[in-house]
């Protein structure tokens, strides 16, 4: 199917076929009436339909006309079936302020279908809380690691683990962390090897990259 433009938008019909992912709608910005009608342009061409950045009553309105699942943490709204993918992919949370945006990448790798595994508000304050979780951890294919304030919690998991760690600076901080600059630039400059950054408060963005990582499982799927 070509891409169909509304007056609003264009859809991409062959992004799943061609990428392995649909198009992801960025919820920020737009109306539940424009998100609702791309997503139902997506699901008419059977993909699967997935909406980032949605707030709570946005995402009531969405599933009132689509149905699907929202999940107000993570501020994603998605329907739809995504060939499952071999492998485990842990998503490790400095702290619960971090928790939206690790939740966005948490939510987005099970609809990318992905095993996940949630370590939560284990930052290095209590690095004690980390190590508990290490042997878990090295089981893991991919690593993506949400921190915000200092940045340094990737740093210490990459030290620990054999698989490649993805770190998602987040905007949470007092005034001289920048609105997450600070983490981003720590991140960047960590010493550890094996560590990828992606943009502040991206937790979508981390999801996409990890889930790229692992190989599709034959013949597999997960549904909503």
């Amino acid at each position: 199917m070509h891409d169909h433009p509304l007056s609003f938008a264009t859809i991409d019909y062959g992004r799943q076929a061609r990428t392995g992912f649909p198009e992801v709608i960025y919820g920020a910005g737009k109306s539940a009436e424009q998100i609702i009608a791309i997503a139902r342009g997506l699901l008419e061409s059977g993909q699967t339909a997935l909406a980032t950045r949605v707030s709570t009553d946005k995402g009531a309105e969405i599933v009132l006309a689509l149905g699907g699942v929202y999940d107000a943490t993570a501020g994603i709204w998605w329907r739809g079936d995504i060939a499952a993918r071999t492998g485990r992919i842990a998503v490790v949370c400095a702290g619960t302020s971090d928790l939206p945006v690790a939740e966005e990448a948490a939510v987005s790798l099970r609809v990318l279908g992905v095993e996940v595994l949630r370590v939560v508000d284990v930052g290095i304050a209590g690095l004690h809380r980390l190590l508990n979780r290490a042997e878990e951890l090295q089981r893991c294919d991919v690593i993506i690691v949400v921190a915000g304030m200092d940045g340094a919690l990737p740093g210490v998991v990459a030290g620990l683990v054999r698989a490649p760690v993805i770190a998602v600076p987040t905007s949470v901080g007092y005034g001289a962390s920048f609105g997450g600059v600070a983490a981003l630039l720590t991140m960047l400059n960590a010493c550890a090897p094996g560590i990828g950054v992606v943009n502040i408060d991206n937790g979508y963005g981390a999801a996409a990259l990890a889930a790229r990582m692992l190989p599709l499982a034959e013949r597999a799927a997960v549904r909503s």
